[in-house]
Protein backbone atom coordinates (compact mmCIF):
# COMPACT_ATOMS: atom_id res chain seq x y z
CA UNK A 1 0.00 0.00 0.00
CA UNK A 2 1.28 3.71 -0.63
CA UNK A 3 0.00 5.14 2.42
CA UNK A 4 3.06 3.83 4.60
CA UNK A 5 4.57 7.35 4.01
CA UNK A 6 1.21 9.46 4.71
CA UNK A 7 0.74 10.15 8.16
CA UNK A 8 -2.66 10.98 7.96
CA UNK A 9 -3.12 7.66 6.51
CA UNK A 10 -1.27 5.87 9.08
CA UNK A 11 -3.47 7.68 11.65
CA UNK A 12 -6.62 6.23 9.87
CA UNK A 13 -5.66 2.96 10.02
CA UNK A 14 -4.41 3.25 13.11
CA UNK A 15 -8.36 3.87 14.13
CA UNK A 16 -9.44 1.75 11.91
CA UNK A 17 -11.17 4.04 9.35
CA UNK A 18 -9.98 3.55 5.39
CA UNK A 19 -9.04 6.78 3.85
CA UNK A 20 -11.69 8.18 1.29
CA UNK A 21 -10.31 7.38 -2.29
CA UNK A 22 -10.94 10.04 -5.31
CA UNK A 23 -11.29 8.89 -8.19
CA UNK A 24 -12.16 10.86 -11.24
CA UNK A 25 -16.09 10.37 -11.39
CA UNK A 26 -15.62 11.90 -7.62
CA UNK A 27 -12.90 14.67 -8.22
CA UNK A 28 -15.56 15.49 -11.44
CA UNK A 29 -18.51 15.76 -8.94
CA UNK A 30 -16.46 18.26 -6.91
CA UNK A 31 -15.20 19.93 -9.80
CA UNK A 32 -18.43 20.70 -10.93
CA UNK A 33 -19.78 21.66 -7.81
CA UNK A 34 -16.85 24.33 -7.51
CA UNK A 35 -17.70 25.81 -11.14
CA UNK A 36 -21.33 26.49 -9.95
CA UNK A 37 -20.41 28.43 -6.85
CA UNK A 38 -18.01 30.00 -8.89
CA UNK A 39 -20.72 30.92 -11.53
CA UNK A 40 -23.37 31.52 -8.84
CA UNK A 41 -20.70 34.17 -6.85
CA UNK A 42 -19.77 35.90 -9.46
CA UNK A 43 -23.39 36.80 -10.77
CA UNK A 44 -23.96 37.71 -7.30
CA UNK A 45 -20.59 40.46 -7.27
CA UNK A 46 -21.96 41.83 -10.60
CA UNK A 47 -25.29 42.47 -8.93
CA UNK A 48 -24.14 44.02 -6.05
CA UNK A 49 -21.49 46.22 -7.53
CA UNK A 50 -22.70 46.92 -10.75
CA UNK A 51 -19.20 45.78 -11.85
CA UNK A 52 -18.63 44.49 -15.82
CA UNK A 53 -18.08 40.78 -15.76
CA UNK A 54 -18.89 37.79 -17.80
CA UNK A 55 -19.33 33.96 -16.71
CA UNK A 56 -18.68 31.70 -19.63
CA UNK A 57 -19.13 27.93 -19.44
CA UNK A 58 -16.25 26.23 -20.87
CA UNK A 59 -15.54 22.16 -21.36
CA UNK A 60 -17.53 21.47 -18.35
CA UNK A 61 -16.50 24.11 -16.18
CA UNK A 62 -16.41 27.97 -15.92
CA UNK A 63 -14.53 31.32 -16.84
CA UNK A 64 -15.49 33.58 -14.65
CA UNK A 65 -14.70 37.90 -14.22
CA UNK A 66 -16.43 39.69 -11.05
CA UNK A 67 -15.22 42.55 -11.29
CA UNK A 68 -11.09 44.32 -11.11
CA UNK A 69 -9.57 42.39 -8.02
CA UNK A 70 -12.23 39.93 -7.28
CA UNK A 71 -11.54 36.45 -5.84
CA UNK A 72 -14.13 35.14 -8.48
CA UNK A 73 -12.12 36.15 -11.78
CA UNK A 74 -10.47 32.14 -12.54
CA UNK A 75 -11.11 29.71 -14.85
CA UNK A 76 -12.58 26.64 -12.48
CA UNK A 77 -13.89 22.73 -13.19
CA UNK A 78 -11.46 22.27 -16.41
CA UNK A 79 -11.06 18.96 -17.26
CA UNK A 80 -13.38 16.20 -17.32
CA UNK A 81 -15.60 16.91 -19.56
CA UNK A 82 -13.12 16.95 -22.80
CA UNK A 83 -10.63 19.32 -24.10
CA UNK A 84 -11.27 23.18 -24.33
CA UNK A 85 -11.28 24.06 -28.06
CA UNK A 86 -8.50 26.42 -29.12
CA UNK A 87 -11.03 28.94 -29.96
CA UNK A 88 -13.12 28.40 -26.65
CA UNK A 89 -9.47 29.33 -25.29
CA UNK A 90 -8.84 32.32 -27.37
CA UNK A 91 -12.43 33.95 -26.77
CA UNK A 92 -11.98 33.57 -22.91
CA UNK A 93 -8.17 34.86 -23.00
CA UNK A 94 -9.95 37.92 -24.81
CA UNK A 95 -12.59 38.41 -22.63
CA UNK A 96 -10.36 38.43 -19.60
CA UNK A 97 -8.04 40.68 -21.65
CA UNK A 98 -10.44 43.18 -21.82
CA UNK A 99 -10.94 43.20 -18.39
CA UNK A 100 -7.37 44.09 -18.16
CA UNK A 101 -6.98 40.68 -15.90
CA UNK A 102 -4.73 37.39 -16.26
CA UNK A 103 -5.95 34.42 -16.91
CA UNK A 104 -5.76 31.77 -13.72
CA UNK A 105 -6.81 28.40 -13.80
CA UNK A 106 -7.35 26.13 -11.10
CA UNK A 107 -7.10 22.39 -12.51
CA UNK A 108 -6.80 19.12 -10.77
CA UNK A 109 -4.01 16.91 -11.13
CA UNK A 110 -7.03 14.36 -11.84
CA UNK A 111 -8.32 15.81 -14.74
CA UNK A 112 -7.57 15.38 -18.40
CA UNK A 113 -3.26 15.60 -18.42
CA UNK A 114 -3.65 16.77 -22.39
CA UNK A 115 -5.11 20.01 -20.83
CA UNK A 116 -1.88 21.21 -18.73
CA UNK A 117 0.24 20.28 -22.07
CA UNK A 118 -2.15 22.76 -24.02
CA UNK A 119 -1.88 25.85 -21.27
CA UNK A 120 1.51 25.50 -21.47
CA UNK A 121 1.74 25.71 -24.78
CA UNK A 122 -0.18 28.80 -24.94
CA UNK A 123 2.20 29.78 -22.43
CA UNK A 124 0.56 29.67 -19.01
CA UNK A 125 2.70 29.35 -16.01
CA UNK A 126 2.53 27.28 -12.92
CA UNK A 127 2.22 30.25 -9.66
CA UNK A 128 0.79 27.49 -6.66
CA UNK A 129 -0.78 24.65 -5.38
CA UNK A 130 -3.99 24.28 -3.36
CA UNK A 131 -5.28 20.87 -1.93
CA UNK A 132 -8.68 19.46 -2.02
CA UNK A 133 -9.51 17.35 1.25
CA UNK A 134 -12.70 14.91 1.54
CA UNK A 135 -14.59 13.40 4.37
CA UNK A 136 -16.48 10.53 3.45
CA UNK A 137 -20.14 11.39 5.62
CA UNK A 138 -21.99 7.99 4.45
CA UNK A 139 -21.60 6.53 8.50
CA UNK A 140 -23.35 10.55 9.50
CA UNK A 141 -22.14 12.27 12.31
CA UNK A 142 -22.97 14.33 15.64
CA UNK A 143 -21.99 18.02 16.30
CA UNK A 144 -19.16 17.99 19.05
CA UNK A 145 -19.02 21.08 21.40
CA UNK A 146 -15.99 22.27 23.14
CA UNK A 147 -16.22 23.27 26.94
CA UNK A 148 -18.05 26.63 26.75
CA UNK A 149 -18.66 26.40 22.93
CA UNK A 150 -21.73 26.96 20.87
CA UNK A 151 -22.70 26.87 17.84
CA UNK A 152 -25.93 27.32 15.54
CA UNK A 153 -27.45 28.97 12.38
CA UNK A 154 -26.72 32.83 12.38
CA UNK A 155 -29.23 34.92 11.38
CA UNK A 156 -29.76 37.86 8.97
CA UNK A 157 -29.93 40.42 12.38
CA UNK A 158 -26.23 39.66 13.20
CA UNK A 159 -24.62 39.49 9.50
CA UNK A 160 -22.31 42.81 10.35
CA UNK A 161 -21.26 41.35 13.70
CA UNK A 162 -20.89 38.17 11.64
CA UNK A 163 -18.76 39.60 8.92
CA UNK A 164 -16.85 41.64 11.41
CA UNK A 165 -15.84 38.36 12.86
CA UNK A 166 -14.84 36.61 10.13
CA UNK A 167 -12.98 39.16 8.38
CA UNK A 168 -10.97 39.62 11.00
CA UNK A 169 -9.91 36.16 11.43
CA UNK A 170 -9.74 35.76 7.86
CA UNK A 171 -7.49 39.01 7.47
CA UNK A 172 -5.21 37.25 10.30
CA UNK A 173 -4.80 33.57 8.79
CA UNK A 174 -1.87 31.20 10.30
CA UNK A 175 1.60 31.23 8.21
CA UNK A 176 2.62 27.73 8.28
CA UNK A 177 3.05 25.95 4.67
CA UNK A 178 3.05 27.40 1.28
CA UNK A 179 1.88 30.95 1.35
CA UNK A 180 -1.62 31.84 -0.01
CA UNK A 181 -1.32 32.76 -4.19
CA UNK A 182 -3.88 35.22 -3.21
CA UNK A 183 -4.76 38.16 -0.82
CA UNK A 184 -7.24 40.50 -1.03
CA UNK A 185 -8.31 43.64 1.35
CA UNK A 186 -10.96 43.61 4.15
CA UNK A 187 -13.53 45.21 1.86
CA UNK A 188 -12.94 42.51 -0.54
CA UNK A 189 -13.37 39.78 1.66
CA UNK A 190 -16.83 41.31 2.99
CA UNK A 191 -18.21 41.58 -0.52
CA UNK A 192 -16.94 38.16 -1.15
CA UNK A 193 -18.46 36.73 2.01
CA UNK A 194 -22.08 38.77 0.83
CA UNK A 195 -21.61 37.08 -2.42
CA UNK A 196 -21.47 33.64 -0.84
CA UNK A 197 -24.66 34.09 0.58
CA UNK A 198 -26.34 35.33 -2.20
CA UNK A 199 -24.79 32.02 -4.05
CA UNK A 200 -26.58 29.58 -1.31
CA UNK A 201 -23.65 29.64 1.06
CA UNK A 202 -25.23 29.08 5.07
CA UNK A 203 -23.68 30.18 7.61
CA UNK A 204 -22.79 29.60 11.30
CA UNK A 205 -21.98 31.06 14.03
CA UNK A 206 -19.57 30.02 16.73
CA UNK A 207 -19.60 31.40 20.53
CA UNK A 208 -17.54 31.36 23.08
CA UNK A 209 -18.94 32.14 26.56
CA UNK A 210 -21.89 33.20 24.61
CA UNK A 211 -19.51 35.63 22.89
CA UNK A 212 -19.85 35.42 18.83
CA UNK A 213 -15.93 34.16 18.15
CA UNK A 214 -16.22 32.27 14.74
CA UNK A 215 -18.42 32.02 11.77
CA UNK A 216 -17.84 29.44 8.54
CA UNK A 217 -20.15 28.66 5.95
CA UNK A 218 -21.72 25.66 4.07
CA UNK A 219 -23.31 24.98 0.70
CA UNK A 220 -24.38 21.61 -0.81
CA UNK A 221 -24.72 20.54 -4.35
CA UNK A 222 -24.57 17.62 -5.98
CA UNK A 223 -24.35 15.53 -2.58
CA UNK A 224 -21.07 17.40 -1.57
CA UNK A 225 -20.45 19.44 0.99
CA UNK A 226 -18.75 22.23 0.51
CA UNK A 227 -17.08 24.13 2.95
CA UNK A 228 -16.15 27.40 2.02
CA UNK A 229 -15.05 29.54 4.20
CA UNK A 230 -14.42 29.54 8.53
CA UNK A 231 -12.56 31.75 10.43
CA UNK A 232 -12.21 32.66 14.31
CA UNK A 233 -11.25 35.71 15.74
CA UNK A 234 -7.53 35.93 16.46
CA UNK A 235 -8.45 36.51 20.93
CA UNK A 236 -10.48 33.11 20.89
CA UNK A 237 -8.29 31.11 19.18
CA UNK A 238 -7.29 27.75 20.65
CA UNK A 239 -10.45 26.84 22.14
CA UNK A 240 -12.26 24.55 20.14
CA UNK A 241 -14.49 26.50 18.32
CA UNK A 242 -12.99 25.74 14.54
CA UNK A 243 -13.80 22.39 15.97
CA UNK A 244 -17.42 22.66 16.77
CA UNK A 245 -18.02 24.62 13.71
CA UNK A 246 -16.73 21.89 11.33
CA UNK A 247 -18.24 19.00 13.23
CA UNK A 248 -21.59 21.41 13.24
CA UNK A 249 -21.42 21.69 9.25
CA UNK A 250 -20.47 17.94 9.05
CA UNK A 251 -23.24 16.60 11.13
CA UNK A 252 -25.97 18.96 9.15
CA UNK A 253 -24.41 17.82 5.08
CA UNK A 254 -24.81 14.08 6.37
CA UNK A 255 -28.28 14.85 8.15
CA UNK A 256 -29.10 16.35 4.08
CA UNK A 257 -28.17 13.10 2.69
CA UNK A 258 -24.35 14.01 1.35
CA UNK A 259 -22.14 11.63 0.97
CA UNK A 260 -19.38 13.78 1.33
CA UNK A 261 -17.70 16.94 2.47
CA UNK A 262 -14.51 19.00 0.88
CA UNK A 263 -12.34 21.53 2.00
CA UNK A 264 -9.79 23.51 0.53
CA UNK A 265 -6.31 24.69 1.64
CA UNK A 266 -3.07 25.35 1.14
CA UNK A 267 -0.35 22.56 1.37
CA UNK A 268 1.45 22.32 4.58
CA UNK A 269 -0.54 24.74 6.34
CA UNK A 270 -2.20 24.56 9.94
CA UNK A 271 -5.88 24.50 7.90
CA UNK A 272 -4.51 20.89 6.12
CA UNK A 273 -3.91 19.87 9.38
CA UNK A 274 -6.45 20.08 11.74
CA UNK A 275 -8.60 18.80 8.53
CA UNK A 276 -6.77 15.73 8.48
CA UNK A 277 -7.01 15.37 12.32
CA UNK A 278 -10.86 15.85 11.92
CA UNK A 279 -10.99 12.80 9.17
CA UNK A 280 -10.23 14.55 6.29
CA UNK A 281 -8.24 12.77 3.31
CA UNK A 282 -6.15 14.31 0.53
CA UNK A 283 -7.96 13.91 -2.67
CA UNK A 284 -6.28 15.99 -5.52
CA UNK A 285 -4.43 18.93 -5.57
CA UNK A 286 -5.20 21.95 -7.91
CA UNK A 287 -2.26 23.57 -10.10
CA UNK A 288 -2.64 27.54 -10.19
CA UNK A 289 -2.19 28.47 -13.56
CA UNK A 290 -1.92 32.08 -14.63
CA UNK A 291 -1.09 33.66 -18.38
CA UNK A 292 -0.26 37.56 -18.24
CA UNK A 293 -1.01 40.13 -20.80
CA UNK A 294 2.14 39.89 -22.70
CA UNK A 295 4.29 43.59 -22.57
CA UNK A 296 2.12 46.14 -24.71
CA UNK A 297 -1.15 43.98 -24.43
CA UNK A 298 -4.07 46.99 -24.03
CA UNK A 299 -7.62 45.67 -22.68
CA UNK A 300 -10.23 46.94 -25.22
Amino acid sequence: METANDPGAREALARGRVPLFCDTALAGRIERAEAQLITRCCEAARRRTGAEGFAIPIAGGVASFAGEGSPFNKVAGLGFAGLPGSAALDDIEKAFLACGSPVQVELAHLADPAIGALLAGRGYQLESFENVLGRDLSGGLQPVLPPGVEVRRSGPDELDAWLDVVVEGSVHPDVQGVPWHEEFPREMLIGAELDGIAAGDVRYAGLLGGILAGGATMRIAEGVAQLTGAATAPAHRRRGVQTALLAARLADAAAAGCDVAVIVTQPGSKSQQNAQRQGFDLLYTRAVLVKHPLEGDKHE
